[in-house]
């Protein structure tokens, strides 16, 4: 594991310039719709075999995520939703932290509680690291600049990875979760130099994880307010890795 308060930073490469903006492409809309109807094709002969509820719910995560790109939210919305409290109830963390990341992506009004419950789960449980990634960089890309809030996702994004990836995914994933903080501490105050990340680090205490996580959990509370759609702390007390 990487000892915060003392590693160096000199392996962290900074970026550049901050990640392009995702280029749209001609003909993705259409090729979008034509996966929804795949999906729903896929679907209707689901539901004349009469397959698992389980693979039922993850394809209708994957339909969900396919109408949030299209734009259509509100469509997507009932089937994550839905999906999620499946998932919870059959202790499948992952999936529903995927289903979180499809409700944020969704842009209804209830979007910024699933981020944080995903978040939450995230960091709770040992799911897929690239998920995990994905969901602390929501927060990178919905924070302003200047503020802090982008730091702690993006260090937590670092912390999680080297301490739970292994094997070949390891290397590639410190070096997305690398790069992204040194974006972030780029744009949050034009740090440049690894000498500078160090520094920087040093002042938002951004070391030590008892202190960035603890500043996660306000920024997941934040994000929930108090529209919790599971019991955090039941779930802990039964949690072997919690």
């Amino acid at each position: 594991m990487i000892p915060f308060k003392t590693s160096p930073v000199s392996a962290i490469r900074l970026p550049d310039r901050p990640a392009d903006s995702v280029l749209v492409y001609r003909g993705e809309h259409a090729s979008l719709e034509l996966h929804l109807q795949a999906l729903q094709e896929r679907l209707a002969t689901i539901d004349r075999t009469g397959s698992s509820e389980f693979e039922r719910m993850e394809l209708d995560v994957q339909i969900a995520r396919t109408l949030a790109s299209l734009g259509r939210g509100a469509e997507a919305w009932p089937l994550a939703r839905a999906a999620f409290d499946r998932f919870m109830a059959w202790d499948h963390f992952e999936s529903a932290a995927d289903a979180c990341d499809v409700l944020f992506q969704a842009d209804q009004p209830g979007s910024l509680a699933a981020l944080g419950q995903g978040i939450w789960l995230a960091v709770t449980c040992p799911i897929d690291l690239e998920l995990t990634i994905e969901l602390l960089r929501h927060v990178v890309d919905e924070t302003p600049d200047h503020a802090d809030g982008a730091a702690v996702a993006a260090t937590t994004a670092l912390f999680l990875v080297d301490l739970r990836a292994q094997g070949q995914q390891r290397g590639d994933l410190l070096f997305l979760a690398t790069q992204m903080l040194g974006t972030v501490a780029r744009r949050h105050s034009q740090v440049e130099t690894p000498e500078e990340l160090d520094q920087w680090m040093e002042r938002l205490e951004l070391k030590e994880p008892e202190k960035f996580l603890m500043r996660l959990r306000h920024i997941v509370d934040a994000l929930v307010q108090d529209d919790w759609w599971f019991d955090r702390a039941a779930l802990q007390r039964r949690l072997p890795f919690a």
